[in-house]
Parts: structure tokens; C-alpha cells; sequence
């Protein structure tokens, strides 16, 4: 069961109500979301691209400006490597896609899975030299491979790194964290220790855009002709100024699927990318917007993870990504559509991995008494690699332990981790790497590869260190704000809708209200599925709190909490009980009405 707690940040939110004509539970939702003042809460609510920080802020934008713009000038075959996730996907679109608006010679690699391995490897070095590039360019990738630009170099080619992931380190003898930075032209990466950037929270398709954007800001109207190496033709700059309405429809879409917080000027990217996929221009993502049967004006940030973006990744999952790639890259509609239907179908057996996954790691969890342990290290040497990390996610979701799951590759042991609060993933991996052939990732999520002889190592030297406490795998739900459903208004639900779109780092809003008298239930969905439930508040009013959660689990709340039977005679409307319930406030529209809607997230 999860514990709750009510965030307490202060801040003058009647000020804040009168300034900004906002309700002061709007103001204490907003303060929640780390904003300090009035000020800022006005450009979260308004905020708009114009608002997005200075890209030259980031260390080594200019030198990977000049330098892509030079390669670009002298007509040198640029190579864009991307991964093979939504993230790496979508930024080596961007990249493409942007060098191809400034007349570059460009083409794209993204590695297998299986036979390449994450990111920049030694294969795709080779590969682009036989290829005659001359400039190797990353994104989403690259800032753990030191050995694989020294070998571009060594090859002749040069490289420019554009990555967002976490700066490999060396500790010395002080105990102090010595960046290993690889051989680059310019290294471009927020999470560089000496980067100023002021705020780090950005994805491999952000980083991407930011690039663009740069090169946008450097050359104005009036100076974008000119014969030096790194001066752009008019016509170009045109084109790229043209497109960028475009790349940030894939800067948000890889932003989201990349689990990045939606704070600062993320939110703000999504908050237009969705607007402007309503009418998208690009053939691959208009085509997967139509085989999953979404409504393009009315997309949201769940659409785009938990729809869209699963689509893509399962090309390179069980496919290659290349596909995902190519679909985006479509001109023709019925190319794309036959692409994009061909993804969903890929998707589809996905969910059936995963599920005979998930069970598997069940099996493997009750086997090995993992209860027991901190951190969670399950070995699956049957399931499918590249569904590694969401069998991890789901693991992570219902038990709340740091979890890796490892699967057996061709040559090694791959897997993926998920973590939570309080295990800083990388950073223990880091200490680990004695046992691992490589790995990289974030706090809360990682990849790793090693050898079958070392997974009992590296499962005894992680809980070793794991320093957690019981209360950490203990689930945090965190309230905004303790408000009684008498409170609730449709203007109040509106003006909410003002805070998406919701996301990590930007939940829906959530509120709390103790003791409600809970009198019946009625299900709905196939199969009856889901339930929408009756009560009475404080004031002695009715109340209906709609719930997505399986209705057998309440129930069985209700036999945990009252006794044996109990749920039984609440759904047979005999008996009634107080529940406290920790619920959203939604407009619910249907067929041109609007109607108030308390949706149940949690109850105790």
C-alpha cells in the first residue's frame, strides 16, 4: 500500500490568485511544480518557444556549430548516428532532416539492437569509413564512446558529439569524479560538469533541436551569404527556418517517450509540438496517428508515450529501427501508411512478449526469494533482449525495488534497469563497472552489458552497496492539495486543464478528501472492467469518482478493511463504507456536453 503525503510549499498564493486571476488551489498546484514566483507561474501558463533558453549557453554549441556548418560548406559526407529507441530516433531525424534543409550531404546509420549494441560502436566506425564520411555526427549517444571516436580519428574522420546522457567519470584519489570526455570536435551534452546550461533535464531530441536552433540564431537574414568555411547560403537558411515548426513536433515526441520531467522549457516544447502534430505536415507521423486510431486534435503527452512511441520503438525492439526511421523520412502517404500499420503489428507481438515476460520474471522473483534484497537483479536468458527494460519498468512499478533485468545476447549478457528514488542507477553502476563490458543510463534508468559469470558478482557487490531503507520501497503518493469535492467547480477543472500537458515532473493535479461514505458501484467497460463509484461527502452531497483501476482490487480493499465479505455486500449496494480517496478533477466532453468528472487514483 502506498504511504501519502501532502506537499506544503509556501508561497503568497492569494497574491498569486490576484495577479494572475487564477483560483488559489491553481496557485498552490503551480507552487508544487518547484515554481518560485507569480512570474514564473505567468510564463509556465503562457510560456512559448520564444522563452526557451539561449542554445549557446550549452557548452561546445558554437564549435558544433561552425563545425557542421564548415563540413556542410565544403560539401563533406556527414554521417548522423542516432540509437535505436524514440529518443534516438527522433534526434537523428532532426539531424538529418536539419542538414538536409542546409544542403548537406548526409545519411543516417542506426544501430542494431543485437548485431551493433547501443550507440557509437566500433562496427558503425567502420562501416562510415568504408562509406567515404567524413564527419560523423551523434545524438542520443556517444558521450561513453571514447574508443570509438579515437578510432574515427584514427580513421581520419572527425566527430561531433550531441548527447544528453550521463558523463562517464573516473574517481581519483581524493575521491573526486574526473569526467572522461570522448575526442570530439565539440562535445555538446547539458550533463557536462563544465556546462552552464540551466537546465539539465533535456532528451537527445532536444538537444538535436537545439543545434538547429543555434545555427538559426548565429546566421541572420543579412548574414547568411558570404564565402567563408562556416557562412550559410540564403536559400538554406530558408529551408532550415521553414522546417523547425516540424522538428519540434519530434523534439516533444522524444522528450515524452524519453520519461524527461515536463518542468521548464520542456513543457514548453511539448506543449507546442502537440499543437502543431493536429496538422502535421510529415507523412510517418500523420500515418501513425491514423493506424492507432488517435484523434490529431486531440493528442495528448500519454498519446505520444504510450501510444506513438511504442509503435516506433518496437522496430527496434524486434526489428530495426531503421523502419522507424524510414517512416519518418516518408514522402508518400501510402508508404507511410503501409509502414506505419506494418510498426503497429510489430507492436502488438511486443505486448505478448512482455507479458509472457513479466511472467517469467514473477516466476523468477518468488524462486529466488528477491523479497529479501534491495536491489532486484533478474535473469531471463529466454526473454527477448530488447524487451528488457519494460519488463524492469513494470517489475519496478508493482514492487518499488531498483530492478535489472538481464537477458542472454549473442556474445554476452545485455539488460536494462529501472530505478527509484533515492538509487542513483548510474552512479552505482559506475562503481560496479569492474563487472560489466559497458553500460551508461540515468539515475532512474540504464543499460548494461557483461558476462554470464558475472551476474551473481554484480548482484552481491549492488546490494552490497544499496544503502537503501525500508521505507524507501515504500510508494510516495504525493497530494497537492487536501480539497473537498464540495470545492470543485467546472471553472476551477478548466482552469487546470491550463497545467498540461501532464507528464513526469508535471503530474495530473492531484487532490484528497478524507472519510467519504461510499454507498455502490456500477461497472463499466468490456467485460465490466472498469467501475464508477457513488458517494457522499462532507456536505452530504452525491458523488460519482470514476476509476480505471480493476474494480476486483477495490473490493478486496474493502475485505482487507472491514472483513471478510464486505466487498461482496458493498457491490451488492447493502452495505457502505468510509473510504478516503486521493483523486484528479477532469472536463469530461462527449458529443458536445461537458461535465465534471472526479477520477480515483488512490483510496485508503
Amino acid at each position: 500500500m502506498e504511504k501519502w503525503f501532502v506537499k506544503t510549499k509556501k508561497a503568497d498564493f492569494e497574491d498569486w490568485s490576484r495577479r494572475l486571476g487564477i483560483d488559489i488551489v491553481t496557485a498552490r498546484v503551480l507552487r508544487n511544480r518547484d515554481i518560485l514566483t507569480a512570474e514564473e507561474a505567468a510564463v509556465f501558463l503562457g510560456g512559448s518557444v520564444n522563452d526557451l533558453h539561449d542554445p549557446f549557453l550549452m557548452k561546445d554549441m558554437d564549435r558544433a556549430v561552425s563545425g557542421l556548418v564548415s563540413a556542410i560548406n565544403e560539401g563533406k559526407k556527414i554521417r548522423v548516428i542516432g540509437d535505436y529507441d524514440v529518443d534516438g530516433v527522433t534526434s537523428a531525424y532532426i539531424l538529418t532532416k536539419g542538414i538536409a534543409c542546409l544542403g548537406g550531404k548526409v545519411s543516417t546509420a542506426i544501430p542494431h539492437r543485437v548485431k551493433d549494441g547501443y550507440g557509437l560502436s566500433d562496427n558503425l566506425v567502420e562501416e562510415a569509413l568504408k562509406d567515404g564520411i567524413e564527419l560523423i555526427i551523434t545524438c542520443d549517444n556517444g558521450i561513453a564512446a571514447a574508443a570509438q571516436t579515437k578510432l574515427a580519428y584514427d580513421h581520419g574522420m572527425k566527430v561531433i558529439v550531441t548527447d544528453h546522457h550521463e558523463v562517464p567519470f573516473e574517481t581519483d584519489s581524493n575521491g573526486e569524479h574526473i569526467q572522461i570526455l570522448p575526442m570530439a570536435e565539440a562535445v555538446v551534452d547539458p550533463k557536462r560538469s563544465d556546462c552552464e546550461y540551466p537546465f539539465k533535464g533535456i532528451c537527445g531530441a532536444m538537444v538535436a533541436y537545439k543545434l538547429m536552433t543555434a545555427i538559426l540564431m548565429k546566421y541572420s537574414d543579412e548574414s547568411v551569404s558570404g564565402s567563408g568555411d562556416d557562412t550559410l547560403v540564403g536559400e538554406n537558411y530558408v529551408n532550415l527556418k521553414n522546417c523547425m515548426d516540424e522538428l519540434i513536433q519530434f523534439a516533444a515526441l522524444g522528450t515524452v517517450c524519453d520519461v524527461m520531467e515536463l518542468k521548464d522549457e520542456n513543457r514548453v516544447v511539448v506543449k507546442e509540438g502537440i499543437k502543431k502534430m493536429a496538422s502535421t505536415q510529415n507523412a510517418g507521423l500523420a500515418a501513425l496517428i491514423e493506424v492507432n486510431s488517435l484523434e490529431p486534435d486531440k493528442l495528448s503527452a500519454y498519446h505520444l508515450g504510450f501510444v506513438i512511441g511504442p509503435t516506433i520503438n518496437a522496430s527496434g525492439r524486434l526489428d530495426t529501427a531503421l523502419r522507424a526511421f524510414d517512416l519518418l523520412n516518408c514522402e508518400s502517404k501510402l508508404d507511410a501508411v503501409s509502414i506505419a500499420k506494418d510498426l503497429k503489428a510489430l507492436n502488438d507481438s511486443r505486448k505478448n512478449l512482455t507479458n509472457d515476460g513479466i511472467e517469467a520474471a514473477e516466476k523468477y522473483i518468488s524462486e529466488h526469494n528477491l523479497e529479501n534484497k534491495d536491489v532486484w537483479v533478474i535473469y531471463l536468458p529466454e526473454v527477448h533482449e530488447s524487451i528488457a527494460g519494460i519488463i524492469a519498468g513494470k517489475v519496478r512499478e508493482r514492487y518499488n525495488h531498483p530492478v535489472f533485468v538481464l537477458t542472454k545476447g549473442e556474445d554476452c549478457v545485455k539488460g536494462s534497469g529501472r530505478s527509484i528514488e533515492g538509487y542513483h542507477m548510474q552512479e552505482h553502476l559506475t562503481e560496479s563497472s569492474h563487472l560489466l563490458d559497458k553500460f551508461g543510463g540515468h539515475a532512474l534508468a540504464a543499460g548494461l552489458s557483461l558476462k554470464e559469470e558475472n551476474i551473481s558478482k554484480l548482484d552481491e557487490f549492488l546490494n552490497e552497496r544499496a544503502c537503501l531503507k525500508p521505507d524507501d520501497f515504500v510508494a510516495k503518493v504525493w497530494i497537492d492539495v487536501p480539497m473537498p469535492t464540495g470545492y470543485a467547480t467546472m471553472k476551477l477543472a478548466k482552469e487546470l486543464e491550463k497545467i498540461e500537458p501532464y507528464g513526469t515532473g508535471n503530474p495530473h493535479a492531484l487532490f484528497a478528501e478524507k472519510d467519504l461514505l461510499f454507498t455502490g458501484m456500477k461497472r463499466f467497460g468490456a467485460g465490466g472492467k472498469y467501475a464508477r463509484y457513488m458517494a457522499k461527502n462532507s456536505d452530504g452531497r452525491q458523488v460519482e469518482f470514476t476509476s480505471f483501476s480493476a474494480p476486483e482490487d477495490f473490493l478486496l480493499f474493502l475485505d482487507e478493511k472491514y472483513g471478510a465479505g464486505s466487498g461482496e455486500a458493498f457491490e451488492m449496494g447493502t452495505q457502505s463504507f468510509k473510504v478516503s480517496v486521493a483523486y484528479s478533477l477532469d472536463v469530461n466532453r462527449f458529443r458536445g456536453t461537458e461535465n465534471l468528472q472526479f477520477m480515483m487514483k488512490y483510496y485508503s
